[in-house]
Protein backbone atom coordinates (compact mmCIF):
# COMPACT_ATOMS: atom_id res chain seq x y z
CA UNK A 1 0.00 0.00 0.00
CA UNK A 2 1.47 3.50 -0.93
CA UNK A 3 2.37 5.96 1.91
CA UNK A 4 -0.45 8.75 1.94
CA UNK A 5 0.76 11.63 0.00
CA UNK A 6 -0.77 14.04 3.00
CA UNK A 7 2.20 12.85 5.17
CA UNK A 8 4.17 16.06 3.43
CA UNK A 9 4.65 18.52 5.73
CA UNK A 10 3.65 16.68 8.73
CA UNK A 11 5.79 17.04 11.93
CA UNK A 12 6.04 14.40 14.32
CA UNK A 13 6.50 15.04 18.43
CA UNK A 14 10.16 15.04 19.47
CA UNK A 15 12.39 12.33 20.67
CA UNK A 16 13.00 11.93 24.05
CA UNK A 17 15.87 13.93 25.18
CA UNK A 18 19.09 12.53 25.06
CA UNK A 19 22.17 13.70 27.39
CA UNK A 20 25.27 13.40 25.07
CA UNK A 21 28.18 11.78 27.66
CA UNK A 22 31.50 10.76 26.36
CA UNK A 23 30.21 7.39 27.18
CA UNK A 24 27.95 7.23 24.54
CA UNK A 25 30.25 9.24 22.24
CA UNK A 26 32.85 6.74 22.76
CA UNK A 27 30.94 3.89 22.25
CA UNK A 28 29.45 5.47 18.64
CA UNK A 29 32.75 6.44 17.93
CA UNK A 30 33.53 2.56 18.14
CA UNK A 31 30.38 0.84 16.86
CA UNK A 32 30.94 2.77 13.86
CA UNK A 33 34.83 2.09 13.89
CA UNK A 34 36.74 5.22 14.76
CA UNK A 35 37.78 6.30 17.63
CA UNK A 36 37.39 9.26 20.43
CA UNK A 37 39.59 11.28 22.46
CA UNK A 38 37.35 13.90 24.24
CA UNK A 39 36.06 17.07 22.08
CA UNK A 40 33.24 17.03 19.87
CA UNK A 41 31.19 14.26 18.54
CA UNK A 42 31.68 12.74 15.29
CA UNK A 43 30.17 14.32 12.66
CA UNK A 44 27.63 11.34 12.09
CA UNK A 45 26.68 11.30 16.01
CA UNK A 46 23.44 12.79 15.25
CA UNK A 47 21.76 10.20 13.33
CA UNK A 48 21.45 8.24 16.66
CA UNK A 49 18.71 10.81 17.36
CA UNK A 50 17.41 11.17 13.85
CA UNK A 51 17.11 7.29 13.66
CA UNK A 52 14.81 7.33 16.78
CA UNK A 53 13.01 9.96 14.63
CA UNK A 54 12.90 7.78 12.05
CA UNK A 55 11.71 4.92 13.82
CA UNK A 56 8.49 7.13 15.91
CA UNK A 57 7.42 8.46 12.28
CA UNK A 58 7.31 4.67 10.80
CA UNK A 59 5.28 3.39 14.10
CA UNK A 60 3.25 6.06 13.69
CA UNK A 61 2.40 5.63 9.85
CA UNK A 62 2.13 1.42 10.14
CA UNK A 63 5.39 1.93 7.74
CA UNK A 64 7.26 -1.62 7.53
CA UNK A 65 11.11 -1.22 8.34
CA UNK A 66 12.19 -4.38 6.77
CA UNK A 67 10.20 -2.57 3.60
CA UNK A 68 12.59 0.78 3.74
CA UNK A 69 15.87 1.32 1.91
CA UNK A 70 17.87 4.01 3.37
CA UNK A 71 18.86 6.21 0.16
CA UNK A 72 20.89 9.33 1.51
CA UNK A 73 21.63 10.88 4.57
CA UNK A 74 22.81 14.95 4.86
CA UNK A 75 23.96 16.85 7.70
CA UNK A 76 24.17 20.82 8.12
CA UNK A 77 25.91 22.14 11.48
CA UNK A 78 25.20 24.43 13.22
CA UNK A 79 27.97 24.01 15.86
CA UNK A 80 29.47 21.04 17.08
CA UNK A 81 27.68 17.81 19.33
CA UNK A 82 29.60 18.08 22.52
CA UNK A 83 29.62 16.11 25.68
CA UNK A 84 27.06 17.91 27.78
CA UNK A 85 24.49 18.61 25.05
CA UNK A 86 20.80 17.37 25.70
CA UNK A 87 19.31 16.72 22.50
CA UNK A 88 16.09 16.02 20.75
CA UNK A 89 15.36 15.75 17.26
CA UNK A 90 11.71 16.76 15.58
CA UNK A 91 11.43 15.19 12.15
CA UNK A 92 9.49 16.46 9.36
CA UNK A 93 8.00 14.56 5.98
CA UNK A 94 9.33 17.23 3.39
CA UNK A 95 8.46 15.45 0.10
CA UNK A 96 6.48 12.14 -0.71
CA UNK A 97 6.76 10.50 -4.73
CA UNK A 98 5.95 7.19 -6.18
CA UNK A 99 7.80 5.57 -8.42
CA UNK A 100 7.40 1.95 -10.11
CA UNK A 101 5.03 1.10 -7.21
CA UNK A 102 7.61 2.76 -4.48
CA UNK A 103 7.71 5.63 -1.86
CA UNK A 104 10.15 8.09 -1.96
CA UNK A 105 10.08 9.88 0.86
CA UNK A 106 12.24 12.77 1.83
CA UNK A 107 12.30 13.53 5.78
CA UNK A 108 14.15 16.23 7.40
CA UNK A 109 14.97 16.68 11.30
CA UNK A 110 16.06 19.31 13.32
CA UNK A 111 18.40 18.85 16.41
CA UNK A 112 18.21 20.78 18.94
CA UNK A 113 19.17 21.84 22.26
CA UNK A 114 18.07 21.97 25.86
CA UNK A 115 17.26 25.08 24.95
CA UNK A 116 15.31 24.78 21.54
CA UNK A 117 18.45 26.01 19.91
CA UNK A 118 19.17 24.45 15.96
CA UNK A 119 22.46 22.17 16.59
CA UNK A 120 22.06 20.00 13.26
CA UNK A 121 19.53 19.86 10.59
CA UNK A 122 19.89 16.04 9.00
CA UNK A 123 17.84 15.34 5.43
CA UNK A 124 17.31 11.75 4.90
CA UNK A 125 16.05 10.07 1.66
CA UNK A 126 14.24 6.64 2.36
CA UNK A 127 12.91 4.03 -0.09
CA UNK A 128 9.48 2.40 0.62
CA UNK A 129 9.91 -1.08 -1.13
CA UNK A 130 6.09 -1.52 -2.69
CA UNK A 131 4.08 -4.41 -1.71
CA UNK A 132 5.67 -6.40 -5.27
CA UNK A 133 8.86 -5.07 -4.76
Amino acid sequence: MPVDASLVGRVFPPTAPLTVSEERVRAFAAATGSSYDGGPAPATFPIVLAFDAMNAFLEAEAIDLFRIVHGEQRFAYERPVVPGDVLTATLTVASLRQIAGNDIIGTTSEVTDADGTLVCATSATLVHRGAAA
